[in-house]
């Protein structure tokens, strides 16, 4: 099978908080809770380390908020995305449409298990936003903050990191929203709460914490994309599995560090390399279970 095919066209935007457009005031900065695809790295490298690797941010984030093929407005974003051929045509739609089978997919895997699955929230914005996390920027990627349970994706901001660091397609972009649900079910299962913890108690092991969080959030997307796939929630051909290889290792440390700054520092590295992100995320999608994903395993 080619392409991405989904169970029903119906969109369920009750989970959605659209901000689009919304400035906020005052200094912009990075919540200290947020964990994300690419997270501080883009942020950090850019306008700490990096300094003049020659990459003009400015330019990655549009203006004036607008992105062809993006959709906008809040109160018509229900009635779009369910509107014939929506969620092919708008990446908000979308989006919001693989949010909803992210939910589905996880709901009844708890309930497998006997336990109760509350499902994170999905915020679209601009620029910036204010968080449970403090107030974060478009640069610091798609992120989760454990604090208000909320995903928060600028759509403008994905795409331009898709194209500077070649996570193409789709399914990079369903890969990226699992991901990201992946750290609400760290949450859920109290991971996120031991691991700070323990960055707290053991600061000389805090990246390598980190990393086995993120390459454990790679693992669950991948989980999903195979328990959505199996359950025909979201049915996928090998092309579309991938773009979510791709985009795993697109996202890598390495593959970042040297893009941005032209050298690779291992010991910053809060993410993974290109090479254990793919694999963590195929560790996922081929066994389909939650408990093949102990990234943790000798940190």
């Amino acid at each position: 099978m080619v392409g991405i095919k989904f169970d029903d066209q119906s969109v369920d935007t009750s989970g959605v908080s659209d901000q689009r457009g919304r400035g906020i005031g005052g200094p912009v900065a990075i919540g200290g809770g947020g964990l994300g695809i690419v997270g501080l790295i883009v942020f950090l490298l850019i306008n700490v380390l990096g300094g003049g690797s020659g990459i003009d941010t400015t330019q990655l984030v549009p203006q004036d908020g607008s992105v062809q093929g993006q959709g906008t407005g809040e109160g018509d974003l229900e009635t779009r995305c369910n509107t014939a051929g929506a969620i092919d045509k708008y990446d908000d739609c979308f989006l919001v449409k693989v949010y909803n089978e992210i939910n589905e997919v996880w709901t009844d895997e708890f309930a497998r298990a006997g336990e109760k699955y509350e499902q994170p929230g999905l915020t679209f914005f601009t620029q910036a936003v204010n968080t449970g996390c403090g107030q974060a920027s478009s640069q610091v990627g798609p992120f989760y903050c454990p604090p208000d349970q909320m995903i928060y994706i600028d759509i403008g901001f994905l795409q331009q990191l898709q194209q500077q660091f070649g996570a193409q397609g789709r399914y990079a972009q369903a890969y990226i929203l699992a991901h990201e649900a992946g750290h609400h079910l760290q949450t859920l299962f109290g991971t996120e709460r031991k691991v700070r913890a323990a960055q707290q108690s053991q600061p000389s092991k805090q990246n390598e914490l980190s990393v086995a969080m993120e390459l454990q959030a790679d693992c669950y997307a991948g989980v999903w994309s195979k328990l959505a796939d199996d359950a025909g929630n979201v049915s996928i051909g090998d092309a579309e599995v991938q773009q979510a290889q791709d985009a795993a290792a697109a996202v890598g440390d390495d593959r970042i560090q040297q893009q941005t700054q032209g050298r690779v520092d291992k010991e910053s590295w809060t993410h993974g390399s290109a090479a254990q992100r793919k694999q963590w995320f195929t560790t996922g999608r081929s066994t389909g279970d939650v408990n093949a994903c102990d990234t943790f395993r000798g940190v």
